[in-house]
């Protein structure tokens, strides 16, 4: 019987007028699907709010939202209304950051952030499963790589936009911008044609000859590799997540002046993650999937030890650049190695979403750890904390890469 989607269907990346709207889709999801995003802490850090309450309410609203993330996977595999699926949470995630910016109360801050987390925990398999539904597995890793250039192009231009319309306008002119991206990603999410999107393939069936249906749940478990690439992301975002929060604090505090920092921090990691995403795909192709992982693990202990070294604001410059370059890399090779280990089982929207909830488990959990080693030996305790356990994560992939990344399909492309 034939295969339910050819490869030969996949649509081309030019001249495709749902493909652009992936792109500005991307552009402006950067900004509009996490709120405050890297901004809360630095704000709420410099109204009085002490870096161990900071760190476990990242905690609790990170593992409140991790607790739906694998269903909300399953209801990506299952719905055909995937466009949807982005559009709302990103509607209520900027209601739920404007109201927090206008009144930052204690209740009204931690209901809006674990609120945040919930509805956002279905942006991520949703646009991913949008990508692989609209170009298919043979150019999913080439698409993976162009929807990062565009979002952390997105993060650039907020950035260098949140920097300026700070200076001139004050915290209204956030409010405006927040707006702005919004009702961009809307019309993106309104551009792409939802009889582009082929819903099997979107849900990793396009390896199925015939099968009565896509495999029940216990493939999660049954896939080692998955299980594997699951944990060596959550040992990586232990020691990943808190590093770029804290020392967005930390010179906050220092200089007074959050919002400016913070752009500035943040801005550096998003250019560097930029180089990445364009690099990605011949680095793919010329090093394989497995070396370019290990580089991208590799970036972490050497950012740790870098910012645990050193105090004076220059570092900031290296460190965040080597965060654009782990975080970066690992933001388009998880996705494509999932997609490999899940191929043909109908199950990679849900199977992407529980390594999501790994990683999320490791991020949420760390952050609490990190603010209390803040308190108790400086920031820099915390950043040489976040060496030693990224080191584990580089030994555990090195050990089980074998079983972590599996060959690409025959007859697939090569990422170009």
């Amino acid at each position: 019987m034939a295969t339910l989607v050819t490869a030969a269907a996949a649509p081309r990346l030019t001249s495709d007028r749902s493909l652009f709207a992936l792109a500005i889709l991307n552009f402006f999801l950067a900004d509009a699907r996490d709120g405050l995003g890297p901004f809360l802490d630095a704000f709420l850090a410099t109204n009085g709010w002490s870096t161990l309450t900071l760190g476990w309410m990242a905690t609790i609203g990170g593992l409140v939202g991790l607790a739906v993330t694998p269903v909300c996977g399953a209801l990506v595999d299952s719905s055909t209304w995937k466009r949807a699926l982005v559009a709302a949470p990103v509607v209520l995630v900027t209601v739920a950051a404007l109201v927090i910016l206008l009144m930052p109360n204690s209740a009204i801050v931690w209901t809006g952030q674990i609120g945040t987390a919930v509805v956002g925990a279905v942006i991520g398999p949703a646009l991913a499963g949008l990508t692989l539904g609209l170009v298919g597995e043979r150019l999913f890793p080439r698409q993976i790589a162009r929807n990062e250039f565009w979002n952390h192009a997105g993060n650039v231009a907020s950035l260098i936009a949140i920097f300026a319309i700070v200076s001139w306008f004050g915290r209204q002119g956030v409010i405006g911008l927040m707006v702005a991206s919004a009702v961009g990603t809307l019309l993106a999410i309104a551009l792409i044609d939802p009889g582009r999107i082929n819903h099997k393939v979107a849900r990793g069936l396009a390896h199925d000859q015939g099968a009565p249906g896509p495999s029940g749940f216990k493939v999660l478990l049954e896939t080692r590799g998955l299980i594997l690439l699951a944990l060596v992301l959550l040992i990586f975002h232990w020691g990943n997540a808190p590093m770029s929060r804290l020392i967005a604090q930390q010179f906050s505090i220092e200089l007074g002046t959050p919002f400016r920092t913070t752009a500035l921090t943040t801005g550096v990691s998003q250019a560097a993650m930029i180089a990445m995403a364009a690099m990605a795909p011949s680095l793919i192709r010329r090093f394989g999937l497995t070396t370019v992982f290990a580089a991208a693990l590799l970036a972490l202990p050497i950012r740790g030890a870098l910012a645990g070294s050193v105090a004076d604001f220059w570092v900031i410059y290296p460190v965040q650049a080597l965060d654009g370059v782990g975080a970066g890399l690992l933001g388009i090779l998880t996705p494509v190695a999932a997609e490999r280990l899940l191929a043909g089982t109908g199950r990679f929207n849900v199977g992407f979403a529980a390594i999501m909830t790994m990683q999320g488990i490791g991020a949420a959990l760390s952050n609490g750890v990190a603010g209390w080693l803040v308190t108790l030996g400086g920031y820099g305790l915390s950043h040489y904390v976040g060496a030693a356990v990224a080191a584990l994560a580089l030994a555990l992939f090195f050990f089980c890469h074998r079983q972590i990344i599996r060959p690409e399909p025959p007859g697939a492309d090569a990422p170009a």
